[in-house]
C-alpha cells in the first residue's frame, strides 16, 4: 500500500509540474493520447435561457485523464480560461465548444440533478464564472447548492457524452472511442 501511495504522490508531483500547455499540444496528445478532462466547483448556481453563473466558483480548476496515461493536477483560472483559445486546430474549445455534464444540488432532492450541456464563450465575474450554454440533455435548474461542471476533454476524440454518469449526447463521449 505504501509503493503504490508513493507511486501516486510521484505521479500528481509529475502531473502538477508538468505544463498544462505541454499536455495539450497536438503532437503530444497525438503520441501519448492524453485527453485532459476538466472539473470545476461552485457554492452554488445561477441559470438563465442563456447563461450558466457558476457563484463563487473555485480558482483552481481540476483535470485529469484517463487511460493509457493517467495524470491528475490543477490549475489556475486564468490558466484555465486561455485555453479557451491556446491550441491550435480542433484542439480549443473556443473553436470546438465542449459538452459538460452539471451537476447541482438542490436543497430536498434526494439526488443531484444532471444536465448535459454544451459551454461558450467562458466570462470572470468578480468570483463568479458565467458560460453561454445550450441544453443538449435534461434541464438547467435556475437555482441550486453545490455545483460541480464536468467538462470534457482537449485532445483527440473530446466530448463528455454517451458513458459519462449515465448522460450526453452527440458523436463524442467518453462511452465512444
Amino acid at each position: 500500500m505504501n509503493l503504490r501511495r508513493s507511486i501516486l504522490k510521484t505521479a500528481l508531483l509529475v502531473a502538477a509540474v508538468a505544463p498544462l500547455g505541454a499536455l495539450l499540444s497536438p503532437a503530444v496528445a497525438a503520441d501519448s493520447k492524453v485527453q485532459l478532462m476538466f472539473v470545476q466547483s461552485a457554492e452554488s448556481l445561477k441559470a438563465d435561457d442563456k447563461t450558466l453563473r457558476l457563484v463563487n466558483v473555485s480558482p483552481q480548476t481540476i483535470y485529469f485523464t484517463d487511460r493509457p496515461v493517467r495524470m491528475a493536477g490543477h490549475i489556475t483560472m486564468s490558466d484555465y480560461m486561455k485555453e479557451w483559445t491556446a491550441a491550435a486546430g480542433p484542439n480549443n474549445f473556443s473553436k470546438d465548444p465542449p459538452n459538460a455534464t452539471l451537476s447541482v444540488y438542490e436543497p430536498g432532492k434526494e439526488n443531484n440533478v444532471l444536465t448535459v450541456v454544451e459551454i461558450s464563450q467562458p466570462v470572470i465575474e468578480g468570483r463568479d464564472l458565467v458560460y453561454r450554454y445550450k441544453v443538449l440533455e435534461g434541464k438547467v435548474p435556475a437555482t441550486g447548492g453545490a455545483t460541480a461542471l464536468f467538462i470534457d476533454w482537449i485532445g483527440p476524440g473530446g466530448g463528455v457524452g454517451a458513458g459519462f454518469h449515465g448522460a450526453g449526447a452527440g458523436r463524442r463521449g467518453v462511452g465512444v472511442r
